[in-house]
């Protein structure tokens, strides 16, 4: 049994509560109104979840999922992710976020902001690219015929391996990109972005992806 520190509880957060529950593993999963909110959630995982501060939930996990508005990433607790491997969920919405111009302009990407901020942690892209309803509904056996992929991307090989092991007990096939400044062809608005496709069809949609849309350069 591993233990899973989650901040965050909005959709990507408990389904990624209900798949890691499922999978054998402890759940301390953190919001940002406070555990007593997340009564009901607890009940549903039963167990092997508790509800905690952001703070707790980073001390507690072995491994730490990051699912916040990327507007509220230097909100998350530094000290007690040093060494971790942690997930980061996020995407880039200016709508909800305000804008971001480095991302804006290609710069940066959303996990290279959360890697800069958690500088002693193990950032690794994960989760981003598929509905939150899919992630314990989408997937089959290894082996599959056309079984789905995701991708994920991170300067630690360590990470890597981890995230192709969990998307592999979920139903998944995994496509790396490589490295965080790489990422940025996972993000919204990209080829691979929310889109059903095997390992064939992710890799093919990677390699279209562009890094600026031709409106926004303009």
């Amino acid at each position: 049994m591993t233990t899973i520190g989650i901040i965050g509880a909005g959709h990507i957060g408990s389904q990624l509560a209900r798949a890691f529950t499922r999978l054998g593993d402890e759940v301390v999963i953190a919001n940002s109104r406070g555990p007593e909110t997340l009564a009901g959630l607890i009940e549903e995982l039963g167990p092997t979840a508790r509800a905690a501060t952001a703070d707790e939930a980073a001390a507690a996990g072995e491994v730490v999922v990051v699912t916040v508005p990327l507007s509220a990433y230097r909100e998350v607790p530094v000290e007690p992710l040093e060494g971790k491997i942690v997930l980061d969920t996020n995407n880039y919405y200016w709508e909800r976020d305000g804008h971001i111009p480095a991302l804006d302009s290609g710069e940066a990407t959303t996990s290279g902001l959360l890697q800069e901020h958690l500088a002693g942690a193990k950032v690794v892209k994960a989760f981003n690219h598929i509905m939150a309803a899919e992630i314990t509904t989408a997937g089959t056996p290894a082996g599959t015929p056309g079984r789905r992929a995701l991708g994920t991307a991170s300067d630690f090989p360590e990470a890597i391996s981890y995230v192709t092991d969990l998307y592999d007990r979920l139903g998944f096939d995994t496509v790396s990109v490589g490295p965080l400044s790489e990422s940025w062809r996972l993000e919204r608005d990209r080829p691979a972005y929310v889109t059903r496709q095997d390992a064939a069809q992710l890799r093919d949609n990677l390699a279209a992806a562009f890094r600026v849309r031709p409106e926004d350069a303009a």
